[in-house]
């Protein structure tokens, strides 16, 4: 049997405020809000390569503790850079919060998005 055509649409992250979180990346990505899939309850941004995030609205939602791993941690973006300290600079202006954890490195670090995902800028 031949591996039939798979490919990744959206990534989605779960959050009490779609439309705060989707705002929060578009800023930091430059991306934008796709008005033809996005509703209440659904904000979904453009990549320009394709594909792209969505944001889900769950009411419910509790964002992972990491470290401390209360809640545990499923899964995390990796956002490549060209320039560390200015992606930073970038992320924290629209409210991203450093993470100092466990894992540090000179080649990436850890930060907590407004609803409380963690992502990390990649220099590469």
């Amino acid at each position: 049997m031949s591996r039939p055509e798979i490919g990744l649409q959206v990534f989605v992250l779960d959050t009490p405020d779609p439309h705060g979180l989707a705002a929060f990346y578009a800023a930091l990505l430059g991306w934008d809000i796709d008005p033809a899939a996005t509703d209440g309850d659904w904000v979904q941004l453009r990549a320009p390569a394709g594909g792209g995030l969505a944001f889900q609205r769950a009411p419910r939602h509790v964002p992972p503790s990491w470290p401390g791993e209360t809640v545990p941690l499923r899964a995390h973006l990796d956002l490549a850079v060209a320039d560390l300290d200015a992606a930073e600079r970038w992320a924290l202006r629209y409210g991203a919060v450093r993470v100092i954890g466990p894992n540090s490195s000179p080649t990436f670090r850890t930060y907590r998005d407004p609803g409380g995902h963690v992502f990390c800028l990649v220099a590469g």
